[in-house]
């Protein structure tokens, strides 16, 4: 708790600077871009291509750092911290869900899933089955991702993102390959699973109906917030 009563936030970027080189041009894909996210809270972020969503997903996964200003992600600062500190953190305080699913082709449901775990040195078979059983999957745990359908390998990679209770969920467009039906039946597992599981979830979306189902919608245009 912050001074006052007020709830830290578990998620804080303050006056964030991020640019890239593209051959002789400089792209800046986030200018003073402020964000803070409370514990628990879904936010989606909006805008068209190019306005920085991925960028600020990228800084709070930690797989990025910013230029300029300051990412505090679960009381560690991005910025200062090193790769050692930053590998720990998404091991044990960060979930990812991708577009594209990045699921291990050669690993079952039961192994992708199981795969954040294994990654830390842990195991918990208790936790695996009890979020193979909660997406649905239990019939299907012990077939490989080409043997699934494109919904089937979506709530794979949900599970696989909140197995090791991480307090932040990072999801770019996760119904951006899914026909609009199991979109929104991801989308609602998603929501549901984080009230369940008290995670943050933060969320880049180009989908009217994803954005609909979050707290707060946070619009981007050229690097900043609307």
């Amino acid at each position: 708790m912050e001074p006052g009563g007020a709830v830290r936030p578990v998620v804080e970027l303050v006056g964030v600077g991020r640019s890239y080189r593209r051959g002789d041009e400089v792209v800046h894909a986030l200018a003073d871009f402020n964000l803070a996210l409370a514990p628990a809270e879904m936010v989606a972020l909006v805008g068209p291509s190019g306005c920085g969503k991925t960028t600020a997903l990228n800084l709070v996964a930690a797989v990025d750092r910013p230029d300029e200003g300051s990412v505090r992600v679960a009381g560690v600062d991005i910025a200062a911290a090193d790769e050692a500190a930053l590998t720990a953190l998404r091991r044990r305080a960060i979930g990812m869900v991708f577009q594209a699913f990045h699921l291990v082709p050669h690993l079952t449901v039961e192994e992708n899933i199981a795969l954040p775990l294994a990654l830390d040195g842990r195991r918990d078979p208790a936790r695996v089955t009890e979020l193979i059983e909660r997406v649905g999957l239990g019939r299907r745990r012990r077939h490989y991702p080409s043997e699934l359908s494109g919904g089937e390998q979506q709530r794979t990679a949900v599970a696989r993102a909140l197995v090791h209770r991480p307090q932040v969920v990072v999801a770019d467009e996760p119904t951006g390959n899914l026909d609009s039906r199991t979109g929104a039946a991801v989308v609602a597992l998603l929501a549901e699973l984080r009230r369940e599981q008290g995670a943050t979830l933060l969320l880049a979306t180009h989908d009217a109906r994803v954005a609909a189902a979050a707290d707060r919608v946070v619009e981007l245009a050229d690097g900043r917030v609307v």
